[in-house]
């Protein structure tokens, strides 16, 4: 019987590997481990490139850490007048889950946008930031929105929004800015995770606190964009499969506690 039992577990062990050979089925190790962007001591690893000034100038020490959270701050601010931020990682990807729990806090800087209210994002397959112009307000990239609540109104999060790019889903071209998710809102200063899970130019899903909320794959630059023709002239792939990561600062003051991130092959 011992015998019998032990072939049969071996048979099935190779009609599973057969299985998933044959279906292309991706399968992680179980191994690999996330990493840490954010040290949680300072910005060490990121630089931070503000419309209207030099790459590295972080104007009015607008991204900081305080005991062990990184800052979007405006507390150096009396108004803000289109200082559109982006804190860019040192490195590139291209398969991998990214994750950030995060929270808005605070009142709007008087002088920012409407949209502007509770908003923020994380970009993702983005253009490195010595590629930006000096008075570039956003990287070309895919933006993965953070949106808060304003109290009253539904405001789903973690939407897609593409700034000099489009996306496909299901096979029709999206060239509408944003597109929003299947996510709640979530008002008040609470802490939300985001993750990303991207898998190169094939399929991009946003989760919100465990769940997808939306999925579209074939990130591409948009040929119509002043920034992104910029790109295409330096010699840029239209299809992105890989970019840089950042962080925003839109106007609203919030906070990060996790930035993390697992390699996929």
């Amino acid at each position: 019987m011992k015998s019998s039992a032990w072939l049969l577990s071996i048979g099935i062990l190779i009609l599973l590997s057969l299985a998933t050979a044959c279906t292309g089925t991706r399968i992680e190790k179980a191994d690999q481990e996330w990493i840490s962007l954010f040290n949680g001591k300072d910005l060490t690893g990121w630089t931070p490139k503000f419309s209207g000034y030099p790459l590295g100038e972080n104007y009015k020490n607008t991204f900081r850490v305080t005991d062990g959270i990184l800052q979007v701050s405006y507390k150096d601010y009396e108004s803000f007048s289109e200082e559109f931020g982006h804190l860019f990682y040192r490195d590139s990807f291209s398969h991998y889950r990214l994750r950030v729990e995060y929270r808005f806090v605070g009142e709007q800087t008087p002088g920012g946008p409407s949209w502007g209210l509770r908003n923020s994002g994380i970009m993702i397959h983005g253009q490195t930031p010595e590629s930006m112009a000096r008075d570039q307000n956003f990287p070309v990239s895919i933006e993965v929105q953070l949106l808060g609540g304003d109290g009253n109104e539904e405001r789903p999060n973690a939407n897609l929004c593409t700034p000099g790019t489009h996306v496909e889903m299901k096979g029709e071209l999206i060239t509408q800015h944003c597109t929003n998710s299947s996510s709640p809102t979530f008002h008040g200063e609470q802490w939300v995770l985001v993750e990303v899970e991207v898998r190169g130019g094939e399929i991009i899903r946003h989760h919100v606190n465990g769940r997808v909320v939306i999925e579209y794959e074939k990130p591409q630059i948009d040929g119509a964009d002043e920034d992104a023709k910029k790109l295409i002239t330096a010699g840029a792939e239209m299809m992105l499969t890989a970019g840089s990561i950042s962080v925003q600062a839109e106007s609203h003051p919030l906070e990060f506690r996790r930035i993390e991130l697992l390699q996929l092959k």
